[in-house]
């Protein structure tokens, strides 16, 4: 590595070497710890109420919403006799919130307008809500807050499904037979992990996303859950384990100073600093950060800083593009007055994204520590990964994979990483069945 990039580098604690795992790992359990009884934490360690027993049942159909990101996806789902899902009546639409501020009642609306197609075909509805919710008993959901900068505030302390189905009756439908389930995109993710681990191969399972942002859940045994009131773990009701939803993007970490300049310019500085250094919604603009600091310091030549002033802004699609050696992509026409600007950069952000993928697998190993499971090599944790940012940006996968194995290996567990197509959707019509 150039020696001016190793020390520009170390000096912004972007350089993956410096990150000691145990130390993130540590910083993880005893914060989930911390959230699981109900104590001072960065993460929410929200229980879904929801059995990692949950399975598809044949012949039976599910409305699904999906609201994950900048998307909100709405289907129906069938599982046929093979338990094979289908997804039919699919449609897109951009999330509520995502261009513009909505009040409750508009965010509400919205929904129901793409329900009103959908609902005569099913009484349950498995919504996979992708942002930081309580979910009660009765498998409603209270959103907490919203990342990924979507702009509803008005809901934050609603009841979703009630809120849905009021909605829904008001426009003279019949709704006194509909049960709505909300769960975490990871949840779903993690049942549709657990549905593929019919035959026992693997020994227990994790969902995870990175894509606009990130994620994770896992199995916790319920007694741990200490949190939880007195008349709800002792109702009966509660299987012996249930999945909780970390909300792993919410822990409160950053390394260096660009970090902390970079997370003092977007919405809610003090939330969800973990996500801010790793997830699709921001690398970019942190990349961007980087880049400038190194134009400052002199890293990168005049030549290269005069033909950046150009773009005010990256995103994480442009900054792939150049790490996948895109030659029309921004940062490289950037760079075609100097060949020695192109490999300083390629090296910059190369470690970046390197970076990225450790604290990625800190936290995918956190998660695998927090259980007994992935002891027997045999048997290994199946995590499912999903999320576009993970799947496709140049190094970010496999970097990881590779850090999370040699660090587990060291720990004496095992994990695999998949990918499952379509699965929110998928374990969001698994979870609604249970209803």
């Amino acid at each position: 590595m150039n020696k001016k990039v190793e020390d520009f580098l170390n000096a912004h604690r972007l350089n993956p070497d410096m990150i000691d795992m145990d130390e993130i790992c540590g910083l993880f359990i005893r914060e989930m710890d911390a959230g699981l009884k109900g104590k001072a934490s960065s993460l929410p360690m929200i229980p879904s109420f929801c059995s990692p027993d949950a399975r598809p049942k044949a012949g039976e159909s599910v409305i699904v919403i999906d609201a994950g990101g900048t998307n909100f996806r709405t289907c129906i789902v069938t599982f046929g006799d093979d338990l094979k899902p289908k997804i039919s009546d699919f449609r897109k639409i951009r999330m509520p919130g995502t261009e513009k501020e909505v009040s409750a009642a508009e965010f509400f609306s919205v929904i129901a307008d793409e329900l009103e197609r959908l609902i005569d075909k099913s009484d349950k509805i498995g919504f996979c809500f992708s942002y930081a919710a309580e979910i009660l008993p009765d498998h409603d959901g209270i959103p907490r807050m919203f990342s990924k900068e979507i702009k509803a505030p008005e809901v934050l302390g609603k009841h979703l499904g009630k809120e849905i189905l009021a909605e829904l009756g008001r426009r003279g439908h019949d709704v006194s037979s509909k049960k709505v389930m909300i769960m975490n995109d990871t949840v779903t993710t993690l049942l549709a992990a657990q549905a593929k681990n019919v035959g026992g191969s693997y020994d227990g399972c994790i969902g995870f996303i990175l894509g606009t942002g990130t994620n994770t859940a896992y199995i916790e045994k319920t007694a741990n859950i200490t949190k939880l009131d007195a008349s709800v773990r002792e109702s009966g009701l509660l299987s012996e384990n249930q999945i909780i939803n970390v909300e792993s993007g919410c822990l409160n970490f950053h390394l260096g100073d660009i970090d902390i300049k970079f997370l003092a310019s977007t919405k809610d500085p003090e939330l969800y600093g973990f996500e801010k250094m790793v997830s699709g919604a921001y690398l970019g603009p942190l990349a961007n950060e980087v880049i400038k600091q190194a134009i400052a310091e002199g890293v990168l030549s005049q030549q290269f800083a005069d033909a950046h002033a150009a773009y005010t802004s990256l995103s994480t699609i442009e900054l792939n593009a150049f790490l996948k050696e895109d030659e029309m992509s921004s940062l490289a026409r950037c760079c075609k007055y100097s060949e020695e600007d192109y490999d300083v950069l390629m090296e910059i952000l190369g470690a970046f994204i390197s970076r990225a993928a450790k604290l990625t697998a800190a936290n995918l190993a956190s998660a695998v520590l927090k259980t007994d499971y992935g002891k027997d090599e045999d048997h290994p944790v199946l995590i499912n990964a999903d999320g576009t940012t993970f799947l496709i940006t140049a190094y970010l996968k496999s970097y990881t994979t590779e850090y999370l194995d040699a660090y587990l290996a060291e720990k004496g567990r095992r994990a695999v990483i998949t990918q499952i197509d379509d699965s929110p959707i998928i374990g969001s019509a698994i979870g609604a069945l249970s209803l």
